[in-house]
């Protein structure tokens, strides 16, 4: 994920950084540019009869419409962005709630604080993993709990660290006296873990319905290649900048949908899963393990 400051104008603007989408457009809007001087040039030295009427008619007010349905779409996006940082969110505060009440829990300088921590941490690792579809997550800490074999040959890998996560957690009530009915009290953690990956598995595997993404593509698309005969005959060889202009926002904005709707993956604009997996590894060791 990409980190700025926002209120820095002068730099955001002068700044091309690797995931501007000018640099993914520029050479379309080279060719949509030649194509508008092209047909610029053909309206101008090579039809002699006058066209009557305002013909940007149609585009002033098929521009507004697709404007309405790009935002809906950039917005729908950004929803789906927003919630999946809402729930790496919940994760971390859910894992530190887990590992607060094991602290209470587990008896000081026991080897079982070593396993619950390696548990937890490998748990959101995995599931960062799972979200990119690597089928073979390497697990970040080395954890005797964990059997190797079954692990790499499970299916769902953040299903198996999850049950052995409560494995584990209900063996330690079970050996005192003290904490039999104490799971009670971290089981609504654990659950909450699994509820997290179960909606960041929706947000993952829900695309925008294929149908809509594709009328979106046609209509700016059929949009943007008739603006060189509208805007050729009114505005001349100016026509060129205006629309390479258009094209840029227009397609950019499809561009930015596409990257953030999917937001668990390792594009500049996507969640920093890396980064809240390593504070929820150190958080958890600093509560269990100091």
């Amino acid at each position: 994920m990409v980190t700025y400051n926002p209120k820095d104008w002068i730099r955001l603007i002068l700044q091309f950084h690797k995931s501007d989408t000018i640099r993914i457009l520029f050479p379309a809007m080279l060719l949509i540019g030649s194509i508008t001087a092209a047909v610029t040039v053909i309206e101008h030295f090579y039809i002699t009869e006058p066209i009557q009427g305002n013909i940007t008619i149609f585009h002033q007010i098929s521009g507004f419409i697709i404007s309405l349905v790009l935002v809906f779409r950039i917005n729908s996006a950004y929803d789906r962005w927003w919630e999946g940082r809402k729930l790496w969110g919940s994760l971390l505060n859910n894992s530190r709630n887990l590992a607060i009440k094991l602290h209470v829990l587990i008896p000081q300088n026991n080897n079982e604080r070593n396993e619950i921590s390696a548990l937890i941490a490998n748990y959101a690792y995995v599931l960062k993993e799972h979200l990119r579809n690597n089928p073979y997550p390497k697990l970040i800490i080395d954890c005797a709990t964990v059997n190797i074999e079954k692990y790499e040959n499970a299916f769902h890998k953040p299903n198996y660290i999850a049950k052995e996560l409560t494995n584990y957690a209900i063996n330690i009530c079970q050996k005192s006296q003290k904490t039999q009915n104490d799971y009670l009290l971290i089981s609504e953690n654990i659950d909450d873990m699994t509820e997290i990956c179960g909606a960041c598995e929706r947000i993952k595997n829900t695309p925008i319905p294929y149908s809509y993404s594709i009328f979106i593509k046609k209509i700016v698309f059929i949009y943007i290649i008739t603006m060189p005969i509208a805007f050729g005959l009114t505005a001349g060889f100016w026509s060129i900048p205006i629309v390479m202009i258009m094209f840029y926002a227009f397609a950019s904005l499809e561009l930015i949908s596409e990257e953030i709707e999917d937001p668990f993956g390792t594009d500049e604009n996507d969640l920093p899963t890396d980064e809240i997996a390593e504070k929820i590894k150190l958080n958890i060791q600093e509560i269990l393990l100091s």
